[in-house]
């Protein structure tokens, strides 16, 4: 998805999952995978936290997701065993940190039925 790193609309960020719609799916099978500026963004990004790309993942991304307009950004830190749901609301991310039994809340999935401690049992995430 391109981005505005470092002041340059020409790069790209690779998220470590993105969601987007179907027929936005199917109409990059097609063409480079890069999601566009005229684009809509994507309906969910989420980044999973390495030693080397904390700082990275919780602020640099933060500024270029907001930026995107990306409705939903979740950080998933194995390093810190939680999970910080970033949720756009009027053009600022406001963040919720969920860690151990405690139910995620997320407001682009209600229906969603997840736990930190279920994501980081999931395949052992590891950084």
């Amino acid at each position: 998805m391109r981005s505005p790193r470092a002041g340059k609309w020409d790069t790209s960020r690779i998220p470590d999952l993105t969601v987007i719609p179907t027929q936005q799916w199917r109409e990059l099978r097609n063409r480079e995978a890069v999601i566009e500026l005229h684009e809509p963004p994507p309906i969910l990004v989420v980044e999973v936290v390495g030693e080397s790309t904390k700082t990275t993942d919780y602020r640099a991304k933060r500024v270029e997701y907001n930026v995107l307009n990306i409705p939903e950004y979740w950080v998933i830190d194995p390093l810190e065993s939680k999970v910080t749901i970033f949720t756009l609301i009027e053009e600022l991310y406001e963040g919720a940190e969920f860690a151990g039994t405690e139910p995620i809340v997320s407001g682009t999935f209600p229906e969603l039925t997840l736990t930190a401690e279920q994501i980081f049992q999931a395949g052992e995430i590891d950084s």
